[in-house]
Order: structure tokens, then sequence, then C-alpha cells
């Protein structure tokens, strides 16, 4: 009945009868586990049998997990008594190494000792299972190996989808017999609603073939085996689905075809080594000053915030004003009855020592074509490389700078690149002396506040990794994060933050999702910052007294100060292996350990300036958090908004909503922190199949394939011959890893410490 309860639970839609791996190990040898089918109690091929209770030692069971304390049970739909007689030859986790008690007996234990709880056991072998052993069937692994050939639904979608689709005549791909279509997600530039905006004229602006920046390319339609989302949704977004990106219409005008650019009286390739991308950024927002606020004012408006801060302001101030290793950034605007548009900087967080491949370099131009260029200077993209060795005094020898950019940055880049090192920030924050706490693990936004004061024509900033990639269009993935951000109602904000959005078992994101999270979280919920002596908010006040005065109103039409790409969670007592780490945000009555705080895994995330002026401000008091906690914590505290933007995220399983919100929300309010947190230690093992966690294993598969690298036994010449181009909907992919052509027999693989 196992068996039958995961196939009926835990998996969507019709699928072959579930058939059971059978993996043994040790004094199991040769022994196989059972199932049977749901009709005629067997299989089609001879009947698997179980070990005999006799043949297995079994060992005390100090507590299995349906005898954990009410309230903290997950309500798991494997019952681990099913599995006693079934093992994972590739688990190296043996029974030897069990400590006795509950996480919730009132025993204090680190994330690694609550890991070796027999409770935390068996969840890992329970999760072990339901993956091993559903590898094989027909709804499984769906994301990978999907083609041009396999469109459908290609003429459905909006309206307003549609607009962005034109026809080029002038397009031929010889691989597919259906061609692409430009694809233009930016406004109507200098149109009536323009210009009844009151926007300055917007001037477009040339790439580096000379010509101006041309329109993507996009097939239509979706592969016909891509399922469904498992969290978050296209449509909360207005991304279209039915868009299929291939790699040569995709990057080709970034390099991954030969380009090339008129010289004299004839075309010659581009040789990307003489392309000053920096100051095709700095040309093209000159040309378009008059839509932006480039004299805004150096000023942090917090640096008062507290008394004891205004003597470090003065020191502070002296050092950001420092002229940046690059100029040029602030053009002078003619002033007049216009609407400014706001401005958002990109920054690439890379470091020395960093190899830039074909791929990454096409990615990076791609980001500053269809962000900054065809934007006129709406976005800016930066490349901010940490130079990792301390030795170098690279701010005191301008000839040392040079010769570090020129080692590790590629030629066409170092226009758009600022090198920073520690001691250069940790002159700004000399409250900070705790070696670990002022590090870069540890202080990853050090560098990006600096930035931000030397920068404060920026109203944002988005952090970016180096190892993220997104199929579709950067600009409209970002517009329409930040525009579904900036409608989201303060009310209950913060728990919806803190959860997936599992739309199978959620329902629909503005209503029974909203109201199960009301009704989840009733009067336990943020209204306003925390009351605090050692912190002054600086954020604005809530509007009425208590949350049930408000009707979702508060915070609709406001930018979020903060917008992560993953739940905001809190991280008390989910075994987060870096929880803790909190310096300062203490006095005699509250230890750093009880401040409240949130955090997200993976810091991709867009931020704003108001929110770096007053991380700025408390590092200036020696206030700290861990990087992955830092934005998010500062911003609870200060009440600042926040918003997780539920992307959609694909998984190699079809499992059930259901199945799904057990194991990725199993707080006791249905949230993804605290206690059972799939973030905790030896629990990530979870996030094996989905397309988006640091751990993830689709996401270099399929970035692989669809770059027509070999990676399981999937992509490659002769596979596309047979199979057709690959292709893959507008998807964010994070992590993927070394971008460059594989060897035969290529397997990415799923690499965890314990799990």
């Amino acid at each position: 009945m196992a068996a039958l309860s995961l196939y009926f639970l835990v998996f969507s839609g019709p699928s072959p009868r579930l058939h059971i791996v059978p993996y043994t190990k040790g004094g199991n040898t040769g022994k196989q586990g059972s199932a049977k089918d749901t009709k005629n109690n067997q299989h089609d091929e001879k009947p698997l049998s179980s070990p005999k209770p006799e043949d297995v030692t079994l060992k005390p069971d100090p507590g299995h997990h349906h005898e954990e304390p009410t309230g903290t049970r997950a309500g798991w739909e494997i019952d681990i008594e099913d599995l006693t007689y079934w093992s994972d030859p590739d688990d190296p986790e043996t029974n030897d190494d069990v400590l006795p008690g509950y996480e919730t007996d009132g025993t204090h234990r680190e994330a690694g000792d609550v890991a070796r709880l027999q409770h935390e056991k068996d969840l890992r072998k329970m999760w072990r299972y339901a993956y091993k052993t559903t590898a094989k069937l027909a709804n499984s692994n769906l994301v990978y190996g999907n083609t041009l050939n396999q469109l459908i639904q290609k003429d459905n979608r909006t309206e307003e989808q549609s607009k962005c689709l034109r026809e080029d005549p002038n397009v031929k791909f010889k691989f597919n017999d259906d061609q692409p279509v430009r694809f233009n997600p930016y406004p109507d530039y200098n149109g009536d609603e323009w210009k009844k905006n009151g926007h300055a004229p917007y001037v477009p602006c040339k790439g580096p073939t000379g010509e101006f920046v041309e329109d993507l390319l996009v097939f239509r339609g979706r592969p016909a085996r891509w399922p469904q989302t498992k969290f978050g949704g296209y449509d909360l977004f207005g991304i279209d689905p039915n868009l299929c990106w291939e790699r040569d219409s995709r990057l080709g005008q970034y390099g991954l075809q030969e380009m090339k650019k008129k010289v004299g009286g004839s075309y010659k390739p581009i040789d990307w080594d003489n392309v000053n991308w920096g100051e095709l950024q700095k040309h093209c927002l000159k040309q378009n000053a008059d839509r932006f606020d480039m004299t805004m004012s150096k000023k942090n408006p917090y640096l008062n915030n507290y008394t004891e801060n205004q003597q470090k302001a003065t020191r502070s101030e002296y050092i950001k004003t420092e002229a940046p290793k690059i100029k040029g950034r602030s053009v002078g605007a003619k002033q007049g009855q216009i609407t400014k548009e706001s401005r958002t900087a990109l920054l690439l967080r890379s470091y020395t020592g960093m190899k830039y491949t074909d791929n990454d370099r096409q990615v990076i131009r791609a980001l500053v074509s269809e962000l900054s260029l065809k934007t006129g200077g709406q976005y800016e993209v930066f490349l901010l490389v940490h130079s990792k060795n301390q030795s170098l005094p690279i701010f005191d020898d301008d000839e040392l700078y040079q010769t570090v950019l020129k080692e590790n940055v590629p030629a066409e880049f170092h226009g758009m690149t600022v090198l920073w090192n520690d001691h250069q920030v940790w002159d700004v924050y000399p409250e900070l002396t705790d070696e670990y706490a002022r590090a870069v693990h540890s202080a990853q936004w050090l560098s990006v506040q600096k930035f931000s004061q030397d920068h404060p024509q920026f109203d944002h900033i988005w952090n970016w990794e180096m190892d993220f990639r997104y199929t579709g269009h950067h600009y409209d993935l970002l517009e329409k994060l930040s525009a579904f951000a900036k409608k989201q109602p303060r009310k209950y904000l913060w728990e919806r933050n803190e959860r997936y959005y599992i739309p199978e078992y959620h329902g629909d994101y503005d209503t029974s999702f909203r109201e199960d999270v009301a009704k989840k979280r009733g009067n336990k919920t943020v209204w306003g910052p925390p009351q605090l002596p050692f912190v002054r908010p600086v954020g604005p006040k809530p509007p009425v007294a208590s949350h049930e005065e408000d009707n979702y109103e508060w915070g609709v039409g406001e930018e979020a100060d903060f917008i992560s790409v993953g739940p905001i969670f809190d991280p008390v007592d989910s075994q987060w292996i870096i929880s803790n780490h909190v310096w300062g945000y203490s006095d005699e009555n509250h230890e750093s350990t009880d401040l409240p705080r949130r955090t997200t895994i993976v810091t991709q995330s867009r931020i704003s300036k108001r929110l770096l002026d007053i991380m700025h401000v408390e590092n200036l008091r020696g206030q700290h958090v861990a990087s992955e906690m830092t934005a998010q914590t500062v911003a609870l505290l200060h009440g600042l908004k926040t918003v997780f933007a539920p992307h959609p995220v694909f998984m190699d399983r079809d499992w059930k909503g259901g199945f799904l919100n057990n194991w990725f929300n199993p707080g006791p309010h249905g949230e993804s922190g605290g206690r059972g947190s799939p973030f905790g230690w030896g629990r990530e093992r979870r996030f094996q199949g989905t397309t988006w966690y640091y751990r993830a294993e689709p996401p270099n598969r399929l970035y692989n394939n669809w770059m027509g690298w070999v990676d399981t036994n999937i992509g490659g010449i002769d596979w596309e011959k047979k199979h057709g181009r690959p292709c893959l909907p507008s998807v964010m992919l994070h992590p993927i890893k070394n971008t460059q052509p594989t060897k035969p027999g290529h397997k990415s693989e799923f690499e965890l410490a314990i799990g």
C-alpha cells in the first residue's frame, strides 16, 4: 500500500503503473522491495519479493516522524514503516550515527545535531524513496528533451501579449520550418501615451554593429510535453507562457553567430575585444539625459537617524565621495516640466580569477543590449568585481588598478567594470570588527552599499549572480517582476512572502491564496516594524492601527524596497546553517539572536536606494546579519516593503500540489521557514529536481542541452538531427556552471554533503 499511496497521492494526472525500484544494500543484498498493481495486484514483470523480517536486524528507533508532538507534524504522505526494508545504494548515510530525542523536546542542538535525529533521517529516506522510485514514470523528466518540433498553442496568448510580436520576412533559419518572430516588450516610446505622461523624448541607441539594436527573435508555441509550473506562474506577471527560445535566435546577435559591422564600404566580422560596452552605455545615456534626474543629491537622508552616527557619517561621506574609477555617469539634464524616469543599475557580481566563457560574454552583451541600450539608459549594467588579493593596493596606484582590470576582465567590458576590495569597504565600516562578519561571504552587500553611495542616481539596484540564466527577454522579466511587486498590498505581505505559492494547492494568487494565508496567520502578522529600543524605523507608518482595518489597500502602487525570487522566510528554528549569524542589534535586555529576522536563499534580488541607505547606516553602527538575511532583515526592522515574486519554477517530477506543500511549506502556518524548513541542514535534497535553487540539477542539464551540448544522453549534434533543435519557455535557471561545450558522456550531477 505504500507504493499505491505514493502513486495516488504524490503524482498528478494519468501515468503508467508505479514500479518500485528495488534498492537494497548491506545485509539485504539481493533482496527486493515489493509493489502491487492497483487493478490486478501484480506487475507485468515477475512480482518483486520483500526481504523477510528475520533477514534484517532492526535498530532501536528513538522516534518516527508521526511521534512528533502535535503541531509539528507536516502530514507526510509516505510512511516510514513501509520503507523498513528499502534502502538506496547511493545513500552514504547509516543508522549508526543517531541522536536520541526530538527537535521539539527542549534540548538545544546545532543544525548538524538536529540532522542526526531519527526523525530527520526518516524524512531524508522518505524523500529519496519518492524521488528514486518515480524516476522512470512517463510523466517524470518532462522538462528534458523539448524541441521546436513539438510546439503547440502557437497562437494562444492575450491581446496585450500579441502586440509584442511581429513577423520579420527577412528572417530565415534552415534548422526549422516555422520561423521565429520579433519580440518587443518595450513601451511605445514617443507614442501618444508616452507624451501624455510627460516623458521626455526617447532616443534609440546603436549597438556594437553601428546599427540600432534589433528586437529579439522567438518561436511561437510551447513544447507539447513541457509540464505546468509547480511553484509560481506566468499569469501573475503577464509573461507569455507560449513562447519558446532557441539558442541561435536568442544569442546569435550577441556572438553565438558571426556578427558583422560595416567598415568603410564593406562588412567585416566584429572584433568583440574592440567593443567598448561602457562607452556605448554612456553615449546612449547622454542622448537620453533629459528623461532622467541625473543631478540627484549624494546626501544619504538617514545618516543622522541615530545620534551616535553623526561623527561616523562625516568619515563615511568623505570616503564615498572619492571620485569613482568610472567617470561620466552623471550627465546634466535640462530642467523642464517633464516626468523624470527612475534608473536601475544591474551589478554582475564577479571576482578576480574568474574565467569568462564565450557564453558568459554573450549573456553580458545581451544584458547590456536589452536593458541599457534598448531602453535609452533606464538600466545600466556594471561588472562589480571583487579584487581578492588584499595585498594589492589598487586604489593607491592607478596603473596597478588597470593591470588588475586587464588581467581579470575581458577587454570589451573594461569600461563598465568597477573593482572593489575588502579593505576599501572595511574602511567605510570601521565598527564591523569581527573578521567573519565583514568577510565577503557574510557581508556581500557592503560593496553594493558603497556602490550606491557613490552612484546615488540609481533608484534601484539588481544584485545579479553570474551563474544565473534567463532564457527569455531580460527587460520583459525585470519590468514585470517590478510591476507585480508594486501592486502588492502590505496586508499579510510578509506572510505571503514566507511560503512557496503552489498554484495547484493554493488556487488563485489574489483571492484564495491570500485568504488561506490570512486564515492561517490570523492576528500573527507583521503590521509595521517591530518595536525595538535600538532600531529607529525610517519606513512609512501603517495608515491604520490594525491590519483588520485595512482592505488590502496599503502598499498598492508602492514600489518595493526589496524583490526576491525565493521565499522570504523566518530562519529561527529552521536549522538553516547560518540563521544565528547576527552581530550587534542587542542591548542589556535583548540578545542578538532574539532579533526578528528574515532570509532568502540565493541573493539574486532588486533593492532600493532607500533600503541600501539605511543598511549603510546600520553597518556604520556595527549592526549586521549574514548576507542572505541582510536586506530582508533591515527592511523588516524599518517597516519597508519587501516582495517575493513567485516566478515559474518547474520540476522533473509531477508531484501533486498537496504533496509539494507538505514538503516545501511544512511550517505550522503553512510557511517554508520555521521547524521542518526545506532550507534546513540535511533537507535540501528536496530541491534536486527543481529549475531554481543553488543545489538543483535541472538548470545545468537544461542549459547544456539548450546550447547544443550533450548532457545525460540528451543534446548534441547527432541528437538534434533526430529530435530537432532544443527550445525552452521563458524560465529562470540557477545555478548554471561551466558554460562551455561538454565532453562525450557528460552528466550533470547533484552533489550534497548530507541528505
